[in-house]
């Protein structure tokens, strides 16, 4: 599923796409993915496509929250969690930070970053 959500958020251009493993350091799911687009429009439809994705893929539900507005949007996939953002409102949560366990990561340069190795 990680690598279809992965791929999925690539398909649909998302910005600055980062993977925080979370398997050990927490129980409320392995992965953490956080990623951006461009607009509102942009992030709502990357969340509906992905969820779409994930439901067809993978026969299980799917929670999303912060459709409406779509300045930070959720989606529950049990294990893997992602958070699509607007950039500015992705600036201001700094969840990367919150959760990269002391180290900060920096901006990815490929499609997406892994942080397994920022232990």
């Amino acid at each position: 599923m990680h690598r279809l959500i992965l791929a999925s958020l690539d398909d649909d251009q998302a910005v600055e796409t980062i993977s925080i493993p979370l398997a050990g350091k927490t129980s409320i799911a392995d992965y953490m993915v956080i990623a951006s687009g461009r607009s509102t429009r942009q992030v709502a439809s990357m969340a509906q496509k992905l969820a779409e994705r994930i439901k067809a893929e993978f026969k299980r539900p799917v929670k999303i929250e912060g459709l409406p507005t779509a300045d930070w949007v959720l989606i529950d996939a049990t294990d893997i969690i992602v958070h699509l953002f607007r950039p500015e409102v992705r600036s201001f949560y700094n969840l990367e930070r919150m959760w990269a366990f002391g180290d900060a990561p920096t901006p990815p340069t490929a499609p997406f970053a892994d942080l397994s190795d920022q232990d």
